[in-house]
């Protein structure tokens, strides 16, 4: 495959979905391109506006919080293993409405509730492992299962 066949599939592929550098250059080492042919592609489809790192790090976070309901600890951890800078990551974070990822805990959290039995320590400490490894952060986690069983016990 020649440079140029190389670009125009990756521009292809960047034209279904929002994709990373890294991802760019992994398909296109995949493809058989070398090193240095990766890095031209993944600069030319930047430069393009094909590839954006910032869009790209909108979007996972979008999708990941509404479909996956993931945390920003979970959510942060993929993204670093994209390479995506922390700024970014922080700045989009940041733009995170507070009260929905609050409402997306409790639902998440409420929902588990039902399905699990034993004695409140431990219906808890079950709670707290399901919302932290979802990606929540404990301080929340805590706050939000104190809401929903206290809820529970008194109804």
């Amino acid at each position: 495959m020649t440079i140029k066949e190389a670009k125009e599939k990756a521009m292809r592929f960047c034209s279904r979905k929002e994709c990373c550098r890294k991802e760019i250059y992994d398909k296109s080492v995949s493809w058989g391109c070398t090193n240095a042919e990766a890095h031209e592609i993944v600069d030319f489809l930047v430069e393009q506006k094909f590839v954006d790192e910032h869009r790209y790090t909108e979007a996972f976070v979008k999708d990941k919080l509404r479909f996956n309901k993931w945390g920003r600890v979970k959510i942060a951890y993929m993204l670093h293993s994209q390479n995506i800078d922390k700024n970014i990551i922080l700045d989009v974070f940041s733009g995170i409405d507070e009260t929905e990822y609050c409402r997306i805990l409790f639902e998440e959290l409420k929902k588990k509730y039902k399905t699990i039995n034993g004695k409140p320590i431990e219906i808890r400490k079950k709670l707290f492992c399901f919302a932290t490894g979802r990606g929540f952060e404990s301080d929340i986690v805590h706050n939000t299962i104190s809401k929903i069983v206290d809820r529970e016990d008194n109804e």
